[in-house]
């Protein structure tokens, strides 16, 4: 449900990998200028027609067809006719366990959030850090969002190799969908200023996500983050301070080039003097720009690194397979 830049970011990564079928979209635009964005976001390849009310992919030996619906309010679409196991949210909008659950009344097994929750739910799951904890009983789950996932790798793998004092996080984050291209009075005095023609100061619930997924560090992590006229590619400027000595330079990039070689679908690693649109296309959670790590005095050390909307995508689609393999092991491989 929302057929956005991430809904359309998943479809597109659900299109390549076999685990899923895509057998419903819902969003309220009309479908031939869903269709128009969906094939202009895919380019010249783009293998997708519309036909009628349902979108068709060619495939190499097979058509696969999905269908398009309209809906304002996840109490409106019948999944239970669809045959639907998981439902995304990519709206952004529906963020409660009150407005995600009639997705599960009408028939879905399971729904993932593509944003962080308002309120508790059964799981956040940010991956790379706290996907052990997920259960097959977790009905209404969330993906986390992109700059929270990235910030609780980052900590992650600091963390495991030397205690943290604090960490201050710095996010800035591309231009959202919910802000205004001219200045509009909206619910909060900054928000309600132009997305496309300033920096904006924002508050952030990404750190108590980030606490949550790794309890070791709580009440250490502080933070906000700055919306700037980008359309794509995010940064997290992170000050660790340390109990001891300050990390040096050979030390805190080597950390992150061992993880990029170890988990290299979730972190990655550049020397490279990219800039925000350089990140357009990077499916990996975090990309450390290993040039802009600094050591600031004895005991603080600041690292930057880089974040896409498409690796949200990715592990949006990375958390729906994790749930399924738990159902599937629960019913002793029956699926």
């Amino acid at each position: 449900m929302g057929f956005g830049q991430v809904g359309r970011q998943i479809y597109r990564l659900a299109l390549a990998d076999d685990r899923f079928d895509t057998v419903a979209i819902s969003d309220i635009g009309q479908p031939d200028i869903l269709h128009n964005l969906l094939v202009r976001s895919m380019g010249r390849d783009a293998r997708v027609s519309l036909n009628g009310n349902y979108l068709a992919a060619e495939g190499r030996t097979t058509t696969r067809k999905t269908r398009l619906m309209s809906a304002e309010r996840p109490e409106e679409i019948p999944w239970d006719l669809l045959g639907v196991d998981v439902v995304i949210d990519a709206t952004g909008r529906y963020r409660s366990r009150t407005d995600l659950a009639p997705h599960l009344d009408n028939g879905a097994k399971r729904v993932v959030t593509s944003s962080l929750p308002e309120g508790e739910v059964d799981r956040v799951i940010l991956c790379g850090v706290n996907e052990a904890s997920a259960l097959a009983r977790d009905r209404i789950v969330s993906a986390g969002s992109a700059s929270t996932t990235a910030m609780a790798l980052a900590l992650r793998v600091v963390t495991a190799a030397r205690p943290i004092a604090h960490a201050t996080m710095t996010s800035v984050h591309a231009y959202t969908r919910d802000q205004s291209l001219y200045d509009h009075a909206g619910l909060d005095y900054r928000r309600s200023r132009a997305a496309a023609g300033n920096i904006i100061p924002n508050t952030t619930p990404a750190l108590q996500w980030v606490e949550h997924a790794l309890p070791q560090i709580k009440g250490k992590v502080s933070g906000f983050a700055l919306n700037v006229p980008v359309a794509a590619g995010s940064l997290l400027d992170v000050t660790l301070a340390f109990e001891d000595a300050a990390m040096d330079l050979d030390e805190i990039n080597g950390l992150f080039t061992a993880a990029a070689e170890a988990e290299p679908e979730l972190i990655a690693v550049t020397r490279d003097p990219i800039v925000s649109s350089d990140v357009r296309g990077r499916s990996e959670s975090i990309l450390v720009d290993l040039q802009g790590t600094l050591v600031a005095g004895d005991k603080l050390t600041k690292l930057l690194a880089w974040h896409e909307t498409l690796g949200h995508a990715r592990r949006i689609l990375d958390v729906a397979a994790q749930y399924a393999a738990l159902d599937q092991h629960q019913t002793g491989g029956m699926s």
